[in-house]
């Protein structure tokens, strides 16, 4: 094995493979308690029509199972639990256990209790049986984990024939003239409201480096289809610094 296939990124740094998982643990592990007001305050309350958007496209009917992966804070685990109904079943999954701590404390104190349980696991080596649910989601999590291939093929295997999985993550600049723009509020505005907000510039920070990269829509796609999905494609939203990519197993 060669040097570069021992290391992989950590925003804009190399470090080995066996260290990125600890690594992303101590980001969200520091901002697990702001991660909702930071949310708000980056995407100027833009996120969460980008989560209804993905809510739209889960295709899911009162019974069913649902796994939302890098569950975070709960934000679509909670919208799940709605679709499925009482006699289906979500299962909020996420490796770090600050975050899914966070998450479940909301969902108990929204109510949310009787059809969702809180599974810490890696996306790489989900723990649950083959063929086990209708649709699976990941928003702003997949940049995150350290083999992106694995994780495909461990969700692909989850998903019952017919599912489909929803990835909500940041993605390209589509929109001429859009980048620059973009790239000043990154690496500048955003570390800032980390530092004012939340007392963690540097957690900030590396999430903007994460997100540059993160494979683009055509490559993550491509990702995808060599995972064995069907039918993939995706959907731009604020002029592509968001994408919804979807994929089918059939």
């Amino acid at each position: 094995m060669t040097d570069q296939q021992k290391s992989t990124h950590f925003g804009f740094q190399q470090v080995p493979q066996e260290e990125k998982a600890g690594k992303v643990r101590e980001v969200f592990d520091s901002v697990a308690d702001k991660y909702d007001v930071m949310n708000d305050v980056m995407s100027f309350g833009v996120h969460r029509l980008w989560k209804r958007f993905t809510m739209e496209m889960t295709g899911l009917k009162p019974g069913q199972r649902a796994l939302d992966l890098a569950s975070g804070t709960g934000d679509l685990a909670a919208k799940l639990s709605k679709l499925v109904g009482s006699k289906g079943e979500v299962v909020s999954s996420d490796i770090n256990g600050a975050m899914l701590g966070n998450g479940r404390d909301r969902l108990l104190d929204k109510g949310v209790v009787g059809n969702v349980r809180f599974v810490q696991a890696d996306a790489q080596y989900l723990p649950f049986p083959d063929n086990y649910f209708d649709c699976i989601t990941m928003a702003f999590g997949l940049r995150n984990v350290t083999d992106k291939d694995l994780a495909l093929r461990s969700i692909y295997r989850c998903l019952k024939p017919g599912g489909r999985l929803l990835v909500l993550e940041f993605s390209k600049p589509a929109v001429p003239g859009l980048k620059p723009i973009y790239d000043t509020y990154s690496f500048k505005l955003l570390p800032l409201m980390g530092k004012v907000i939340a007392d963690d510039e540097a957690s900030y920070r590396y999430l903007a480096e994460s997100i540059r990269m993160h494979p683009g829509q055509e490559e993550l796609k491509a990702m995808m289809e060599a995972a064995s999905f069907e039918r993939c494609d995706f959907h731009n939203m604020s002029g592509g610094i968001v994408a919804l990519h979807r994929g089918y197993k059939f």
